[in-house]
């Protein structure tokens, strides 16, 4: 172990305010900006498509959810792992990590492509399409399949860039694919009159040029250089990847389970109700990528501390690691509750945005916005405590924190309330779910900061 290279790292000695807001910083541009992917597409889809076309996005949207999934579950298990080998002095085995880690993440890429290209209209048939929307999302996602492999990759390298000190290179490489992204949309879909293959190739294109920037960092890391035996996979690494990749992985799954669970759910209700199949599941998709800015503002904050408590945590020094994740909870708390406003305040507007519709169309917009994101000033709290427990290197801890949400509590009560309710039911699924697992998120993290006090307390004994 290098004592120095830990000790001389200003992840050991600089203030942790200063530290959250230079690796945050970077990390929530490049969530916000892997956000505006389907956020612009949804606006010019919206307008140039109609609501079949944000319908279908809707749709479509659990394969992006999946791709985040490879995605995290490679780099965000990387990077928490070369965090805590850097912590002690270990780079050998952190390029051994990483090598792994890049083999992993393009095979899983090219599989899920093959999958997709091959069972396409079935699987948008499964995640609730209907008749009328099923062409368009066929249409947007045999086009998007092909960009899979890069978006997985550019994503998983962003988490292990920021983890070797480069957030800023990170962001600047999620940036370029979509500014590229959001130049080519409205050139596509209304100059050329492309409508849904116009977006799907904006996307794609983007894409490509974020895979082309992480590509020429995997040359220029900072603290550690790749050997050809590194690329040779180690099942230990593969399982302490997945294991530490599994909070934010399995959340991301979770979500796909809920999402397509959700349209099924809104295609049959609203059928059976004065909206229809099309404008819930319209609605529905809008709300949810608007929600996506939000949470990236939230998780961006959250693996901004990824790095700092991970280093932390593999030195020893557990007041920072303490002070650091009440920090993270207190910036993210006063975000969520700016977002709660805007949605109660101006449901309507924000939906506009999105493209015109019918009287019934907005109406059902606010109900389902204001309702369904009732308890969004506490949705911080849960996100960044998935992060602390897998930066501590307490994975199932993490995947369980993920979890609590979207498939112990809100899973279940998308199927219930619904039977009870209608399709008022799925609205108040949120906020019930929200406050569920918030009680659990609190239970567990104060028990683990007690823990870390104490071995704290020895250590300076």
């Amino acid at each position: 172990m290098d004592n120095n290279s830990v000790t001389s790292n200003p992840l050991y000695y600089e203030k942790p305010y200063k530290l959250l807001f230079k690796y945050a910083t970077p990390s929530i541009i490049s969530m916000l900006v892997g956000s505006l992917y389907n956020i612009v597409d949804q606006i010019f889809i919206g307008r140039g498509v109609g609501i079949n076309g944000n319908a279908a996005t809707n749709i479509a949207f659990p394969l992006t959810i999946i791709c985040m999934s490879i995605a995290l579950f490679h780099g965000f298990g990387c990077a928490s792992f070369y965090s805590i080998l850097l912590g002690q002095g270990n780079n050998k085995k952190a390029a051994k990590i990483i090598g792994n880690t890049i083999v992993l993440a393009l095979i899983f890429g090219l599989i899920f492509t093959v999958i997709v290209k091959f069972f396409n209209k079935k699987l948008m048939m499964m995640f609730g399409s209907t008749q009328e929307v099923l062409p368009y999302a066929v249409e947007y996602t045999n086009i998007t399949a092909l960009g899979f492999v890069p978006f997985i990759f550019s994503t998983m390298m962003s988490h292990i860039i920021r983890a070797d000190g480069s957030p800023q290179y990170s962001m600047t490489s999620v940036l370029a694919g979509a500014i590229i992204n959001t130049i080519l949309d409205p050139i596509f879909i209304f100059t050329f009159d492309m409508g849904m293959s116009g977006a799907a190739l904006a996307t794609i294109i983007g894409q490509f040029v974020s895979f082309i920037m992480v590509i020429r960092y995997l040359f220029r890391f900072k603290h550690i250089k790749f050997e050809r035996d590194n690329f040779l996979i180690d099942p230990k690494n593969i399982l302490k990847i997945y294991s530490l990749g599994s909070s934010p992985g399995f959340n991301q799954l979770a979500m796909m389970i809920v999402q397509i669970t959700m349209n099924n759910v809104l295609s049959y209700y609203g059928a059976n109700s004065i909206y229809g199949g099309n404008i819930p599941l319209a609605v529905a998709g809008i709300i949810a990528k608007v929600n996506t800015l939000v949470m990236a503002f939230i998780i961006g904050s959250s693996q901004g501390s990824q790095p700092i408590i991970g280093f932390n945590y593999g030195a020893r020094n557990y007041d920072r690691v303490i002070k650091t994740y009440k920090l993270t909870i207190t910036i993210t708390t006063i975000m969520a509750f700016t977002a709660f406003l805007l949605f109660q305040l101006f449901p309507r507007q924000i939906v506009a945005i999105f493209g015109d519709g019918s009287d019934l169309y907005f109406h059902f917009a606010e109900e389902y916005m204001r309702i369904y994101m009732a308890l969004m000033v506490i949705n911080g709290i849960q996100p960044v405590t998935g992060t602390f427990f897998t930066s501590l290197g307490k994975a199932f801890k993490g995947a369980f924190i993920s979890m609590t949400r979207q498939i112990i509590f809100l899973l279940p009560l998308i199927i219930i309330l619904p039977r009870i309710l209608g399709i008022d039911g799925v609205m108040y699924a949120g906020p019930v779910a929200d406050g569920a697992a918030l009680i659990v998120t609190v239970i567990l993290v104060s028990k683990e900061i007690k823990k870390l006090k104490k071995m704290q307390e020895e250590k300076t004994a």
